[in-house]
């Protein structure tokens, strides 16, 4: 098996100097994530030291270590072992041959970034790459990178953000041949203050485009126009993705399966593609065309994509579907638990409105950094959870507070402070036939739900 990395080429990478000769396979800076044959890049940071946990690395298999200071075990000793890192990914990037391809956006960028490997690696199989969890800050995207052969054809990277110029110095150092904004929603409002000033910070990913580059930009969002002309000074090629009319990837038509995803038809510039898509929602389809876009700007195969959407499972966090057993029968349990805000919240209740049970049950958690507006944004998801037929809403976190007072009258909801506090409601909550959504900002706790609710502790 060729090396992912060998100690000569990380040190002339890095400016390290090396103990021994040695391959790794791998790459990792947290200890619990480390299998054999990777290398571990020990780093300081501000809660913890990572050379405090090499013996446990190696322990765990690691054959080679990235450090700061001179120890028994093979390695490669540099100054700065986080500059190290962002080296490792600069050399991972200069010496690929393949397609690379970045993503952001306010909401959809994991799914999206899934997508098209998934699309990507039908297509070539084995010879896609890219960024795993939610790799997408800075040292991420960095980790990312290393972590890509020299031999694969693609790369998909997902950047993130939450303050401007941040995505600057992430797409420079990813350097697509495509970038991708998914979409802009009002999330890290706190930092920003408006959503022009988000869709300007989203829109650096076209400044680390290569020669010749593609941007590809939301049609159906209001900063459109603002998007375009921060690409139009970066990218030689401009290609639009939605559900409106006037789209260069746009859907024809599209409807719900009856299973939880959707039949869309598809205009790709000059293709027709129908397809059939395992997620729900206009949210996925607009992901969706994205990520054709995307495959067609870089060579890639689109039935090969269409077949790869109807294959693809919910990610957990992020729309995975469950069917749990319960005590006279099964729920369906969807996991929305990773993130949220207004338009991601939005958008999954609406999904939660077409699903088929005896009722539609929402437990929400707070959305976090929506600074001075956060109040009106909770209280507005009123309206989509009426729309949706929701029969009973169990709102979690302080933030919801505003949406409680919104909902007096108009549906059944409990109000609740944590997510423990949460988990005891679920057993007077969940009846057999329910459709449950659990969806709330990572930092709340939900996913702790999910996890009582598929082991049935509850």
């Amino acid at each position: 098996m060729t090396p992912l990395w060998t100690a000569r080429a990380i040190a002339a990478a890095t400016g390290g100097t090396a103990s021994a000769d040695f391959t790794v396979q791998g790459v990792a800076f947290d200890s619990r994530e480390v299998t054999k044959g990777d290398l571990f890049i020990a780093m300081k940071g501000e809660a913890t030291d990572g050379h405090k946990f090499i013996d446990r690395a190696i322990a765990a298999g690691a054959a080679g270590i990235v450090c700061e200071t001179a120890i028994d075990y093979p390695h490669i000793h540099v100054a700065d072992s986080v500059a190290a890192l962002d080296a490792l990914g600069v050399a991972s990037r200069a010496r690929s041959h393949g397609r690379i391809i970045g993503v952001t956006g306010s909401a959809g960028k994991t799914g999206t970034k899934e997508a098209l490997f998934a699309a990507l690696d039908r297509y070539r199989p084995g010879r896609a790459h890219r960024s795993v969890k939610s790799y997408n800050n800075h040292v991420g995207v960095p980790l990312s990178l290393a972590r890509m052969t020299s031999t694969a054809d693609y790369g998909i990277f997902e950047m993130g953000m939450n303050h401007a110029g941040e995505l600057a110095a992430l797409t420079r150092m990813v350097r697509p041949h495509v970038a991708i904004v998914t979409t802009i929603a009002p999330a890290h409002m706190e930092f920003f203050g408006s959503e022009e000033a988000i869709a300007d910070a989203k829109g650096e990913i076209f400044e680390g485009l290569e020669p010749g580059g593609t941007a590809i930009l939301p049609f159906d969002s209001p900063h459109y126009a603002r998007l375009r002309d921060k690409a139009e000074r970066h990218a030689a090629h401009l290609v639009s993705f939605g559900l409106g009319e006037g789209a260069d990837v746009r859907a024809v038509d599209w409807l719900p399966d009856g299973q939880g995803g959707s039949l869309v038809t598809a205009q790709v510039q000059d293709a027709l593609l129908c397809f059939t898509l395992a997620q729900g929602g206009a949210h996925w389809v607009s992901n969706a065309l994205a990520v054709l876009a995307a495959v067609k700007a870089v060579g890639g195969d689109l039935p090969a994509a269409g077949l790869a959407f109807a294959e693809m499972g919910g990610l957990a966090g992020r729309g995975a579907r469950h069917r749990v057993p319960v005590a006279g029968g099964e729920i369906l349990l969807i996991d929305e638990s990773y993130n949220a805000n207004p338009a991601s919240m939005a958008a999954t209740i609406g999904q939660l409105g077409n699903e088929s049970a005896n009722r539609k049950i929402a437990i929400l958690g707070s959305m976090r950094e929506l600074g001075s507006d956060s109040d009106a944004y909770h209280a507005a998801l009123a309206a989509p959870l009426v729309a949706a037929g929701v029969q009973f809403a169990l709102l979690v976190g302080p933030e919801m507070t505003p949406l409680a007072k919104a909902l007096e009258g108009q549906i059944d909801f409990a109000h609740v402070a944590a997510h423990p506090d949460a988990q005891a409601r679920l057993g007077t909550v969940i009846r057999p036939g329910d459709a449950v959504l659990v969806k709330g900002s990572n930092s709340v706790g939900l996913s702790y739900l999910v996890t009582a609710l598929t082991n049935g502790e509850f």
